[in-house]
């Protein structure tokens, strides 16, 4: 019982390292500040439970699907940390989804380090705040668009939910579909005949579902305030960037416009902030000077357009001043910055209102006074000071990485990954950028340790090749697990290069159908265009690897849809076969499907094959004549059948009845964890290596065809039989020699041995 937890931990130590110093910064923080940290907008979030008004400063997301659910069964202290476990759950997600496509586990789990163990990370979710649930709801659009490989209109309009209700958090997501739209348009294209209609739909999709929500909330904001929006605000976000550079005298400005045009020199204006001008300008002193009837947004907005208008260059040397500041290494501030104490910790509780009114706020959850405790609060701030933050710099060079990866440097073009890396990476730089235009803060900046970290890992995934796919070792697997053959060879180098030049950095989709054809121009046209789009759910793709071809299969290949790898030289079933499995793998497949290109096994009952993967009963699903039927009229090779049947399952004592039927479905990592090297005769050698190696293997009832074009390249009956039975003893004599035997494991582990499944008949 002890034995898998133990091997899961030796396996994911550094990440097990990085969890628990995230664990400890949090417990010192919710022992350091009680109730919770409680910053300006915290006591507008709080006003507004049960109200839920939407035209003030802040949209009302967070209040609606965290703060309020969270206070219905608990107090701040509770919701902190819930926050907290969240934050942790974040490090998580990003090191399942590097997993997810090849990342390396030390460069998965580096790339968790901003999140775990940043303390600017930490005190924010101390915060009754937004923050967290944004980075949250971003970083589960990208799981969306990318976990199941190429995304649908469906998949991509979840997407477009998710995003919007990322606006309703925090507003400055207001600009991300933008990358997302852009990322769906490069990566769904199903099929090359296709064309741009599988991406428009996708992309109109993801962009429907987006506007949709939106225009429901500013429906609602209607319904309030009777002006249809999004959000209110103390001031105009536009007016505060331009108010600092303005040249009032040389505008052209209304009277009403000069009005509102500070008097101050630019220097001094600079100095003072745009926070100042989008939300403190509106004091007394400067609006009683204004006529009753005076319209102050009007005037700010016209005074904004006109600087916007005759100062461009100002204006965005002061927007890319302060997206460089985001990337510089150490945590400072200039003149005009939002203070940056505000998001450090401090030796006594912090004060953004009047103490009583603080404590009123607090007691009115139930969590009794407030408290700090210097000697701890006072470890975590030298701990943020001293350096327990992430430098600028290294996010920074994140991003120039994961811009090498999406031009394709090294070998990231024929990795599949490009586009993958450009969705997190395009997600930070708009979200960072979009804030800057508004104004600086380092809390703003806290998006980009979840997205460019991960952008990262994709990126050096992508320049330095994904790692070898393969399942968790099982009991009786043998530790290691390689392939005899070298991959890629030159072979394998020429097919791939002329495949990554015919579709770029295009990924699969969650299933893909692969066909091995070596002259099967006849047959394969209507092979595949039985193949559905999709199956139990899940989109499909047709793969051909076309095996040194000298007539037009691969043309017949394109013509009918398929992604078509071609291999300049014939090598075999077996050879083409292992291409494909580790094309699928490196492209973001999650499951893979055999057949042949004869048209002898029945498509229609690929759901047969599919669902007990799905439903993870099985690691390895293959069809059976046995236990189907069979329209051969050939005897010998039917009788040979129910041999090599009994003898595979003699040496390995596990029932199976149908040891080469060609229509099987897999995991994505199991034909690329066991050794392949037979040219021809791979579907035993497959077989009875999964069964050697313990994998769940589970055999389905299915139909056998007569061939329906060209003929068998595999000899005659008493060649055949020859060969195939030298490979079967000769992969079991192989898998003896390397894998350790079951009578000699420990008997907690054969208990929980996996089964070969058979159903009955």
């Amino acid at each position: 019982m002890i034995a898998a937890p133990a091997r899961h931990l030796r396996a994911h130590w550094l990440l097990a390292l990085l969890l628990l110093g995230g664990v400890v910064l949090r417990v010192l923080a919710q022992l350091a500040y009680r109730p919770a940290l409680l910053y300006i907008d915290s006591f507008r979030y709080l006003d507004d439970l049960g109200v839920f008004f939407p035209g003030g400063i802040n949209p009302i997301g967070y209040e609606i699907l965290l703060l309020g659910p969270l206070l219905l069964v608990g107090n701040l202290a509770f919701v902190a940390a819930v926050q907290h476990l969240i934050g942790l759950a974040l490090g998580v997600a990003i090191y399942v989804l590097l997993l997810r496509f090849g990342a390396r586990r030390w460069i998965a789990a580096l790339a968790t380090a901003p999140v775990l163990l940043d303390a600017y990370q930490v005190q924010i979710e101390h915060n009754i705040m937004s923050d967290l649930l944004f980075q949250v709801l971003l970083l589960a659009a990208i799981f969306v668009l990318t976990w199941r490989g190429i995304p649908g209109p469906r998949t991509a309009a979840i997407a477009g939910l998710l995003l919007a209700v990322s606006v309703l958090v925090r507003i400055v997501g207001l600009t991300l579909v933008v990358p997302a739209v852009v990322f769906v348009l490069l990566a769904a294209g199903l099929r090359p005949s296709d064309g741009w209609k599988p991406r428009l739909r996708a992309a109109g999709a993801l962009a429907g579902a987006f506007a949709g929500v939106l225009f429901c909330y500013a429906m609602y904001h209607l319904a309030w305030t009777g002006t249809p929006a999004l959000g209110g605000s103390t001031g105009s976000v536009v007016y505060g960037r331009t108010a600092v550079v303005a040249d009032c005298d040389r505008l052209g400005l209304t009277p009403e416009e000069q009005l509102v045009c500070p008097k101050e020199p630019v220097e001094a204006r600079e100095k003072q902030g745009i926070d100042f001008y989008i939300h403190f300008w509106h004091v007394s002193v400067n609006t009683d000077r204004l006529p009753d009837d005076f319209d102050l947004n009007a005037a700010q907005s016209g005074m904004a357009a006109k600087v916007l208008a005759q100062q461009p260059l100002d204006v965005a040397g002061g927007f890319v001043t302060d997206f460089l500041k985001g990337f510089a290494p150490t945590r400072t501030q200039t003149p005009g910055d939002v203070p940056l104490d505000r998001w450090q910790f401090k030796t006594e509780y912090p004060m953004y209102a009047d103490p009583w009114y603080v404590a009123e706020w607090a007691e009115l959850h139930g969590d009794g006074p407030l408290r700090a405790d210097p000697e701890i609060g006072g470890f975590l701030r030298a701990y943020q000071l001293g350096g327990g933050y992430t430098p600028g710099t290294a996010l920074g060079g994140m991003l120039v990485l994961s811009g090498l990866a999406v031009l394709g440097v090294g070998r990231a073009r024929r990795s599949g990954l490009r586009a993958v890396t450009l969705l997190p990476a395009g997600l930070a730089t708009t979200v960072l950028a979009t804030a800057a235009a508004m104004e600086f803060s380092w809390r703003y900046q806290l998006p980009g340790l979840v997205l460019l970290p991960l952008a990262g890992g994709l990126a050096l995934t992508a320049i330095i090749g994904p790692r070898r796919a393969r399942l968790p070792e099982r009991p009786n697997t043998p530790k290691e697990t390689t392939m005899s053959t070298t991959y890629p060879d030159e072979v394998d180098r020429a097919a791939l290069d002329g495949y990554a030049e015919r579709y770029g950095d295009r990924g699969f989709a969650s299933v893909v159908v692969l066909i091995a054809a070596y002259n099967e121009q006849d047959a394969l046209g209507a092979v595949l265009d039985g193949i559905p789009a999709q199956s139990c759910g899940l989109d499909v793709d047709a793969l051909v690897v076309v095996d040194g071809a000298t007539d037009d299969t691969a043309e017949v290949a394109l013509r009918h849809g398929a992604q078509t790898c071609v291999a300049p030289t014939n090598r075999g079933q077996g050879a083409a076969l292992r291409l494909g499995y580790r094309l699928a793998a490196e492209r973001g497949a999650r499951y893979l499907v055999t057949t042949d290109a004869d048209g002898q096994y029945d498509i229609a009952e690929l759901p047969r094959l599919l669902q007990p993967l799905i439903d993870d009963e099985a690691d390895f699903v293959t069809g059976s004549r046995t236990l189907g039927r069979t329209e051969s009229t050939d005897l010998v090779r039917r009788a040979g059948t129910h041999v090599f049947a009994w003898l595979v399952s003699a040496l390995t004592r596990q029932k199976i009845t149908d040891t080469s039927f060609g229509f099987r479905a897999m995991k994505i990592e199991v034909p690329n964890s066991v050794r392949l090297e037979q040219k021809q005769y791979q579907s035993s050698e497959l077989l009875v290596g999964l069964l050697a190696r313990g994998y769940r293997v589970l055999e389905q009832p299915m139909t056998m065809l007569a061939r329906t074009a060209g003929q068998s390249k595999k000899g005659n009956n008493v060649l055949y039989g020859y060969r195939y039975a030298k490979v079967v003893l000769g992969t079991w004599l192989r898998e003896r020699r390397s894998a350790p035997q079951p009578q000699h494991r420990p008997a907690t582990e054969r208990i929980n041995e996996p089964a070969v499944a058979v159903p009955e008949r």
